[in-house]
């Protein structure tokens, strides 16, 4: 018999079966696949592992793909040499399995590319110790910052401007200064900085004098009041004049303060100067404004794609804006690929969904009854949909939204619930009841997802460990893909 190329071979334990064979059967006429269910002699199939499969699994000759559940744990060469057909790692969830084979629609692939630089500031440089700078400027550089920008003290003179430029230098980072004070913007373009910020009519006379010693020069006009673009215009001008390269901040001003007008002053010196570079500190929204920041950098970054500001300064000094450099690294693809291919900037970058998840998955009542009927062992799954927790096990189906309740429910009905599992179960409670509060997906012994700020979750099983008992569940499982 010679394989069909389109037949293919999921592997699963004994409650996974119903909800899998539902999922394939309406999944494979629209994949183009045929396929095969493989029921191993244990109850969850999270706690399958390679070597344990291979003893136990027989592969038809007229397979051409196996796939495993996502939480199989060990070394795929043990399933391998036992299957003729190529073995892979299916998702974790089988409800994910129409994206695993292509449903989704996937990011073009000229998806990641950018042309916004991001300048990211670290505030009060001079009062910092070198290590502490050294060390914020690399975790900036990590998370996409292209330039970093040394703020300076207003109404001091930093005498030690030029060692710390040299030490970012030496480190192979890029360097602006921010600073109005002569001495220190001479002594940061000696050491190796590139860019100046910032220069209007009270401090434009000194570029003539640096861009003399110092001919590579950037420099960042800005208005000598926020409102005053004939300001910006007669300094650009002087800057034109003799030839020193820059670019032109209108200013962004805070809700309340103007941010409308801002807005409209850079569409209208873009419209005056349709070759210029044009920066926008972006902080003055993301800082100043009582919303977690992310959302606040996409839109900011959506306005600089489709008005072509392509420098952007941002800080993160308050603690809600304190990954806007992350942040704003991701936006700045997610817009140039919106504006770009002329796409809706949805179902592109789950990295910045941070609060709620996109879509939420859910068992339904059918399901978990059905579960409920199946499991015969004493050991706890949780659930968190439709506004309530779910406790399923051989004994006992608890619905309910006080998780204190139904924890004096389960002591009730089993007496031999010890402290360790007592405890784990209060954890694994408390993230059931944060999914449920904020619209998010609950997978017990998952960590909940947060975008780019998820930290992984640490099973309290030990991945490469065989099942104890293929019957019997060692310790809580979590409910598998396929």
């Amino acid at each position: 018999m010679t394989p069909d190329d389109r037949k293919i071979l999921f592997v699963t334990g004994k409650l996974a079966e119903p909800a899998l064979r539902r999922v394939l059967a309406d999944l494979a006429p629209r994949a183009g696949f045929a396929f095969d269910v493989a029921v191993l002699p244990i109850t969850v199939a999270a706690l399958l592992t390679a070597p344990w499969v291979a003893k136990r699994l027989k592969v038809p000759p007229d397979t051409a793909r196996v796939v495993l559940p996502g939480m199989c744990g060990g070394d795929l060469a043990a399933v391998q040499a036992v299957s003729s057909a190529p073995v892979e790692l299916g998702p974790k969830d089988l409800r994910d399995l129409p994206e695993f084979f292509g449903e989704a629609r996937p990011p073009a692939p000229e998806y990641g590319t950018f042309d916004i630089e991001i300048l990211a500031e670290i505030n009060h440089v001079p009062k910092k110790e070198p290590a502490d700078v050294l060390r914020v400027a690399r975790q900036m550089h990590a998370d996409g910052a292209d330039v970093i920008d040394l703020g300076c003290v207003h109404g001091s003179s930093w005498a030690g401007v030029g060692e710390c430029v040299r030490m970012l230098r030496e480190d192979d980072l890029r360097v602006s200064i921010d600073s109005f004070d002569a001495a220190e913007v001479e002594a940061a373009l000696a050491a190796g900085a590139e860019l100046v910020l910032s220069v209007n009519g009270a401090n434009v006379a000194n570029v003539k004098r640096w861009a003399e010693t110092f001919p590579n020069v950037r420099v960042v006009a800005i208005p000598d009041t926020p409102a005053d673009l004939d300001s910006l215009h007669r300094t650009a001008e002087k800057l034109q004049a003799w030839g020193v390269t820059y670019r032109l901040d209108p200013v962004l001003e805070p809700i309340g303060f103007g941010f409308a007008a801002s807005l409209a002053r850079y569409q209208e010196v873009r419209k005056r100067y349709p070759d210029a570079e044009l920066l926008m500190g972006v902080g003055n929204l993301s800082e100043l404004t009582d919303a977690d920041s992310a959302g606040v950098n996409v839109l900011l970054a959506g306005f600089c794609q489709e008005v072509g500001v392509r420098s952007v300064l941002t800080t993160e000094v308050a603690n809600h804006a304190r990954t806007s450099v992350k942040e704003f690294a991701l936006a700045r693809r997610l817009v140039r690929h919106a504006v770009t291919n002329k796409v809706i900037p949805k179902k592109l970058e789950p990295d910045l969904i941070l609060l709620r998840d996109p879509k939420l998955n859910s068992q339904g009542p059918e399901a978990l009854a059905e579960l409920a009927e199946r499991i015969t062992d004493r050991n706890y799954r949780l659930f968190a949909e439709r506004g309530e927790i779910h406790v399923i096990n051989g004994d006992m189906y608890l619905r309910g939204t006080d998780p204190f309740a139904l924890f004096a429910e389960m002591l009730k009905r089993d007496r031999r619930l010890d402290p360790a599992h007592s405890f784990y179960l209060g954890y694994e409670f408390a993230k059931a009841v944060t999914a449920l509060t904020l619209g998010k997906n609950y997978e017990q012994d998952r960590a909940l997802r947060w975008g780019f700020l998820t930290v992984p979750e640490v099973s309290h099983r030990n991945p490469g460990a065989e099942p104890a008992d293929p019957e019997v569940s060692p310790s809580p499982p979590t409910p598998s893909a396929s």
